[in-house]
């Protein structure tokens, strides 16, 4: 108990003289710090960002089910072959129709057209549409799409060519204020549609960088009716189950190449994308933008890691003769070592202390740019990596200002 007692006080002496000549020497601990502040602010941003980027991605990921397949005429990632892909047949609609009757593994399907940045209209108000689809109402199980007012499309509804329509909750809140949009006729590219659901509140997507809340979703046949029959048709398949996955995916490949008369032997001329590819694309950039961040972090720390060491050594030198009392008087060798391994330690916290101050305001500027995060794990990294820098550059000064012998540090002028 005495011992611990002993060493309690020891440390607190070391941390006290350490404070102290920090604060002696304000402008010269504040410069060794700049290193370490860059280095904080480069691995504060990467993080906050790459969290960002995280929360981002799960979010708008979620609107690709795991279980869905999407029958394309392009994979999503197709590289320098845009070309290739672009003089393939056109998904038809009718081919929706098949895969429904004839595919096993699936419980819906639900073929969709797009089109993007039409004008809606609503008395003397009008907003653009981010985007519109024409679908059926199998939509709603394979984006997991649900009204937070109103009802989906009906099946009647689309074989009909009814003019009626799901609205995004951002264009909602802009053309009804005050009003409830259900039941109200709006004009879409001049033609009148009847407002029958409210989308729930779904946030940026990710991918394309359009907001999920300035949607609208109509019948098909009123799609192709009122907003052209020249757009592609996609065909999204959500499956029984996750493990049935891959059996889905070959027996709705099958089918399509019975549809599409494809040769055996020759390649699919359709794509069958699903949510891998994206993890596959994101995770390749997100690996990119860490190494990156990384390198940079690595070289602004050890550029700062170099500099305390150099003033740790100075310091030393010129608290020789303070070392040599304090060892004439009953100093131990390890406390003279704690007390300037703290100083390195502390001169290195602070500079991670200033590292986040600054790194805060910026990434709430990045944000505008790419979405960031910064919860409280990043903080505890950050001043933990500081401490970490702090012992690596303090410790061979420390070491050494520990071996002085009282005698010759006495001496020393």
């Amino acid at each position: 108990m005495g011992k611990l007692f002993n060493y309690s006080l020891e440390l607190k002496e070391s941390l006290l003289i350490s404070l102290s000549a920090i604060k002696v020497n304000k402008m010269r601990s504040a410069l060794t710090t700049l290193g370490i502040v860059i280095g904080i602010v480069a691995v504060t941003l990467m993080s906050t960002a790459i969290e960002g980027l995280n929360r981002a991605f799960i979010s708008s990921i979620s609107s690709f089910g795991t279980d869905v397949l999407y029958v394309d005429k392009f994979p999503w990632f197709h590289g320098d072959d845009w070309w290739t892909y672009r003089n393939r047949k056109d998904i038809k609609i009718e081919d929706a129709d098949i895969l429904r009757e004839q595919m096993k593994n699936a419980v819906a399907v639900a073929p969709n057209m797009r089109t993007f940045g039409r004008t809606i209209k609503y008395k003397d108000k009008s907003v653009m549409s981010t985007i519109i689809y024409g679908t059926t109402t199998d939509f709603a199980l394979t984006n997991n799409i649900l009204p937070q007012e109103g009802r989906f499309l009906t099946t009647l509804e689309d074989r009909a060519g009814r003019d009626v329509c799901l609205i995004g909750a951002d264009i909602a809140r802009e053309l009804f204020t005050g009003e409830s949009p259900l039941n109200k006729i709006i004009k879409i590219n001049d033609h009148p549609y009847k407002v029958i659901g409210i989308l729930e509140k779904q946030g940026q997507s990710l991918f394309g960088g359009f907001s999920l809340d300035g949607q609208v979703i109509m019948p098909i046949t009123s799609f192709q009716k009122n907003l052209g029959q020249r757009r592609t048709t996609r065909i999204d398949v959500k499956v029984v189950s996750m493990d049935k996955l891959d059996d889905a995916k070959e027996e709705l490949r099958g089918i399509m190449r019975k549809l599409r008369k494809v040769p055996p032997g020759k390649e699919d001329d359709f794509a069958i994308n699903q949510q891998e590819a994206f993890l596959k694309a994101y995770n390749d950039t997100v690996g990119v933008i860490q190494i990156a961040g990384l390198v940079i972090t690595f070289l602004s720390l050890f550029v700062g890691a170099i500099g305390i060491m150099n003033i740790m050594f100075v310091s030393v030198k010129e608290r020789t003769k303070e070392i040599g009392i304090r060892k004439a008087i009953g100093a131990k060798r390890r406390t003279v070592l704690a007390q300037f391994l703290i100083e390195a330690i502390l001169i290195c916290l602070l500079g991670g202390i200033i590292g986040l101050m600054i790194a805060f305001p910026l990434s709430l500027l990045v944000d505008k740019f790419l979405p960031t995060a910064m919860p409280l794990e990043i903080v505890f990294l950050s001043l933990i990596i500081s401490a970490i820098v702090g012992i690596i550059s303090g410790i061979v000064p420390a070491w050494q200002a520990s071996k002085l012998d009282p005698v010759d540090a006495l001496r020393y002028e």
